[in-house]
């Protein structure tokens, strides 16, 4: 049985959506939430669908081994980054080469960096224009979003769409695609 652990900070719809996908299979589960913030909601859903779910400090993660030595205690087989928006430590990436993913909420390298997140991103491809957007999963490293691509989805942005709009677009996106491509990695 493959073993998943999800980092994330916000409401956690693509970790709720992860963990039921997962619940009951044979390959794989969701053994683990790890959060940034103590008030996020993804905690209140991890408590509900029965996963282990901690929050942790600047400190935790970035100064000590705290947060790795957790997860050397999980030996997780993949860690999936779902709408997580700390930059991730070198240390957890050394210790995890090519098991951190991430899923990005446009098509890199269009639209990555550093403050490149959430309605960011919607309003800055609304803003430009842009006549299609996407998703875009891949492997993290030490840079924000320029790990190698392993997958991406397109939608087609209307002249009339709003963030809000294109928000909707890329979330439907990201709950059709995000647990299969999991599933997929963990397949092979």
């Amino acid at each position: 049985m493959k073993r998943i652990v999800i980092f994330a900070s916000g409401s956690g719809t693509n970790a709720e959506n992860l963990i039921k996908f997962f619940h009951n299979r044979e390959n794989a589960s969701v053994i683990q939430m790890l959060t940034n913030n103590p008030h996020a909601k993804v905690l209140e859903r991890a408590k509900k669908l029965k996963v282990s779910a901690l929050s942790f400090n600047k400190i935790a993660i970035s100064e000590t081994e705290d947060v790795l030595n957790i997860l050397k205690a999980s030996k997780p087989d993949l860690i999936v980054l779902a709408g997580y928006l700390w930059k991730f430590p070198d240390n957890i990436l050394a210790a995890f080469p090519n098991k951190v993913i991430n899923v990005h909420p446009a098509l890199l390298p269009n639209y990555g960096g550093k403050g490149m997140y959430g309605m960011h991103v919607h309003n800055a491809v609304v803003n430009n224009k842009e006549k299609e957007t996407g998703i875009t999963i891949h492997y993290v490293n030490e840079h924000y979003d320029e790990g190698a691509v392993i997958f991406q989805a397109k939608c087609n942005v209307a002249d009339t769409d709003t963030a809000d709009d294109v928000a909707a677009k890329i979330h439907q996106l990201e709950m059709e695609h995000f647990p299969q491509v999991v599933n997929d990695i963990l397949s092979k």
